[in-house]
């Protein structure tokens, strides 16, 4: 049995203007001396997330995204039977759904919000580059019942791009979390321990990258910084992220992604190629990488780490047992 362990340091930051405060991290379980003794002395860890986290079911009869370029767009109904199959490859970053994901160790998600124009009033998908079949509402329902079978486990959500959100729907979906996670919820303010949040029953912190929503819900904390390197080759990955790393790490909580990322000029090189196709060769390398990071709150420390896949390799359990290094011999 895997547990978490949530630590704190000085500070009640979330985001970037306040000392690195909290981490969610599976862990041994409770008969080893890990869990108590990181809670006990108040140190940080490293969390494994995911990606793109919905994007195994994206919708492939999905118009694509209306924050894509007029051309897409036009090519994607001009041509739908080409260019939507050929946008999906490119598109899809996780295997596992969210359940198998949380069952996996992932504890930091990463939701893009979307409201469909063709849609419903009210109904809310995830996108990246075309919506999914999932429903928002649903999704956290989900999240919501697997918290319920696992009460000692505490996960951060990441509630970002709020493609197409009025503020009527910002407040629609801040009462579905209400609504859906209720005293689960870690309001914003001191960052607590993982035995505080125990003893209160809150298993959740949210981040919502929207200032006017965040600023009227204290049960909302602020968007954490990704660091994406938007760059094809793993080589030129790790270079941004050790550039990053030696420029100092945010104020806060952030998220260090090694998730590479397609150009034009690499879809036209590989033709019959995929994310998952570009992907998966490099996860040696990159979770190579993993490996020699450090948690805590020193200047080039990590603090949660996502990528693509999540399930391919050993990444998880690497990110997992980076928190060993925080144990006293």
């Amino acid at each position: 049995m895997q547990r978490l362990c949530f630590h704190t340091g000085p500070g009640s930051g979330f985001g970037g203007r306040h000392p690195p405060s909290v981490c969610t991290v599976p862990v041994c379980g409770s008969e080893h001396r890990g869990q108590e003794g990181l809670v006990g002395d108040c140190l940080l860890g490293v969390t494994a997330g995911s990606h793109d986290t919905m994007t195994y079911c994206l919708n492939k009869r999905s118009p694509i995204s209306h924050s894509q370029s007029w051309l897409l767009q036009l090519l994607g109904k001009l041509l739908p039977c080409v260019t939507r199959p050929m946008v999906l490859k490119w598109s899809v970053t996780q295997a596992l759904d969210v359940t198998e994901q949380l069952d996996a160790g992932v504890r930091y998600l990463d939701l893009r919000v979307a409201h469909v124009p063709e849609g419903s009033r009210r109904n809310l998908h995830f996108v990246h580059f075309v919506y999914t079949t999932a429903l928002v509402e649903d999704t956290l329902t989900e999240i919501s019942e697997w918290l319920e079978r696992h009460p000692r486990e505490v996960v951060i959500l990441a509630c970002r791009g709020f493609e197409g959100l009025t503020e009527e729907l910002h407040e629609y979906l801040v009462a579905c979390v209400r609504n859906i996670f209720g005293h689960m919820l870690c309001p914003r303010g001191e960052v607590p321990t993982l035995r505080q949040l125990w003893a209160r029953g809150q298993q959740v912190l949210l981040s919502y990258e929207d200032e006017r929503t965040l600023s009227r819900h204290r049960e909302l904390w602020p968007g954490l910084p990704y660091w994406w390197a938007d760059q094809a080759k793993p080589t030129e990955l790790v270079r941004y992220l050790e550039h990053m790393k030696s420029c100092g790490r945010p104020g806060g909580l952030f998220v260090a992604g090694i998730n590479l990322t397609e150009n034009l000029e690499y879809v036209l090189v590989h033709p019959a190629g995929s994310l998952r196709k570009m992907t998966l060769p490099h996860l040696a390398y990159l979770t190579a990488w993993v490996r020699e990071q450090s948690p805590g709150p020193g200047a080039r420390c990590t603090n949660v780490i996502a990528g693509d896949f999540v399930g391919a390799d050993s990444f998880i359990s690497d990110v997992i047992r980076l928190n060993e290094k925080l144990l006293p011999c």
